[in-house]
């Protein structure tokens, strides 16, 4: 027997109605290129979506059609996230960080009818024009920075689009199952692979983030995402700041430092999102200058582990709770949340540290196994590590186009991360590795994570990346670059660095002297990754 519930379909223009009819007065405010601020309320981003929903259909952008966005965190942005969708086509958010090829390759692959762009992003994609024969209509929009040299031709301009077009409200009846957005993977290995997220994909991914125990986003939130919305839908929070009426504060191109102190002092933002590289940035631009950040409750840190000893820095130095969360463009993306428990309250701070640096407990309506070589289920005990798989309602289930291998899904059903973890008995998850970052030597494995966490504790060093190189006698051996503070010099640093890896790693483990790199910065990927990739090409090059 079936359930009496009425067939409600989870769509993204139900949260844009809700937004304008019960929190019309709260703000979305974008900080421009040029420094100044935009500010809108919910309600007249409702009627500027209306707008143009009507501009786009005039385009002849029809449902399933592909639209794409090259554009920074803005207010305009934000408006795209909720008008294509709306007349049921497809959000493409493009990421303009990726290799030109890259660039090239998604949009021509997504089969992109029209693309929207800040002005700042005109040049670039002027200069790839030639090559992106699919686009048929090109809208620049106004970002306050200089004018450009050069646009692709011929283009619209956003607001004149938008005063042109009708105010007549129009909504089709769409399924919760069509898709409504795409997002590329950062092709680390092989071309970039489409995620296809579905209209009732977003809406729970947005009410699980809302969830107490989870990003706890609610209507007394003020939300600064520094993750670009290029990035897997700026982590979904577009929407679920709008689904509960959360003041959205929008940094531009302006991700490090004093803009985002700045803005977190002005706006009193409670809640923030980015990667670790935003955070250690953050940290010491507030060690050099005073900014009262008493409004912020919490920051979340995504993309890779977040260190031990930033967690604690955040916390006695500046009573800033900073924790981390893990997730991919597959997962829509949030998958696992590090909150203590209640009970770990009590707890010491010493045993509180060996929870903190964790990725934590997997969000309400996803769940996480951890499976072995042969796909065997491994025990939750803190000590046997495999591959995390996922399974849940805003997990990828195929590619977009059919791109699915072998290694996509396992036998029964899960999403392959690609991911090394260990999951402990209170149910936290901690990363260990990825599959193809992982140290093999002598026939067993090296954590290259666990040994940047423990190099990075030396106070010396701004950060640090260890990848494997081929060695005749252990298969791989382990590589360290670190990155010295300004005012460090290397002397001496080495030999901490081989002392501290001999409290936590055997001697088989440590890497040799000569394999201790410094460097000026490590190379990150488009989204701000550690691009390990890049230095083991250094090393296959000898140079």
């Amino acid at each position: 027997m079936k359930g009496l519930m009425m067939d409600y379909a989870l769509t993204v223009p139900s949260i844009l109605r809700r937004a304008a009819q019960v929190y019309p007065e709260k703000e979305i405010v974008s900080r421009m290129s040029d420094g100044s601020k935009v500010r809108i309320t919910y309600r007249e981003m409702y009627e500027r979506v209306i707008r143009l929903m009507n501009a786009l259909r005039e385009m002849g952008v029809k449902p399933g059609d592909r639209v794409a966005t090259c554009a920074w965190n803005s207010y305009r942005h934000t408006e795209l996230y909720f008008a294509v969708p709306s007349i049921g086509a497809i959000l493409h958010t493009v990421n303009f960080r990726l290799f030109s090829e890259q660039v090239e390759y998604i949009v021509n692959h997504a089969e992109d009818k029209v693309m929207f762009l800040d002005s700042s992003l005109a040049p670039m994609i002027a200069t790839l024009q030639p090559a992106l024969p699919c686009i048929q209509h090109y809208v620049v929009m106004d970002d306050k920075s200089e004018p450009p040299t050069v646009t692709p031709t011929p283009f619209s301009d956003y607001e004149a689009l938008l005063a042109g077009a009708s105010s007549i409200e129009s909504f089709p009846d769409i399924d919760e199952n069509l898709a409504c957005g795409l997002c590329y993977t950062s092709g680390t290995t092989g071309q970039p692979k489409g995620v296809l997220y579905s209209h009732r994909s977003n809406y729970l991914h947005a009410m699980g983030e809302c969830m107490t125990d989870s990003f706890g986003i609610s209507e007394r939130d003020t939300v600064l995402p520094v993750v670009p919305m290029f990035h897997a839908n700026a982590w979904g929070l577009p929407y679920s700041c709008a689904m509960v009426g959360a003041k959205q504060v929008l940094p531009g191109s302006h991700l490090l430092g004093s803009p985002i102190a700045n803005l977190m002092e002005s706006e009193r933002v409670t809640f923030s999102a980015g990667v670790p590289t935003v955070w250690r940035v953050l940290y010491q631009h507030l060690k050099q200058h005073k900014h009262d950040l008493s409004s912020l409750r919490l920051i979340v840190s995504g993309g890779s582990a977040a260190p031990l000893s930033l967690i604690e820095a955040y916390k006695n130095d500046f009573g800033i709770t900073l924790t981390s969360v893990w997730g991919m463009t597959e997962t829509s993306p949030v998958g696992t949340l590090c909150r203590p428990r209640a009970w770990m309250d009590a707890w010491t701070e010493e045993q509180r540290s060996v929870v903190l640096p964790k990725q934590g407990i997997p969000v309400p309506g996803i769940e996480v196994d951890i499976r072995g070589e042969n796909n065997e289920v491994l025990a939750w005990d803190g000590q046997q590590a495999g591959e995390v798989v996922v399974r849940g309602p805003w997990v990828v289930s195929d590619y977009f186009k059919n791109e699915r291998t072998e290694a996509t899904l396992t036998p029964d059903g899960w999403f392959r991360t690609g991911d090394i973890a260990r999951m402990d008995e209170y149910g936290y998850m901690e990363i260990t590795d990825r599959t193809k970052d992982i140290i093999k030597s002598r026939g067993e494995w090296i954590s290259s994570v666990d040994m940047e966490n423990l190099i990075v504790q030396i106070p010396k060093l701004q950060e640090a990346c260890v990848v494997g190189r081929t060695d005749v006698t252990r298969g791989e051996a382990p590589v360290v670059f670190a990155v010295l503070k300004e005012e460090e010099a290397e002397e001496g640093v080495k030999e901490e660095i081989l002392a501290l890896l001999a409290t936590k790693f055997a001697g088989w483990q440590i890497p040799k002297r000569a394999d201790i790199h410094f460097i000026d910065a490590i190379p990150k990927t488009s989204v701000g990754k550690l691009n390990k990739k890049a230095l083991r090409a250094t090393l296959e090059e000898g140079s």
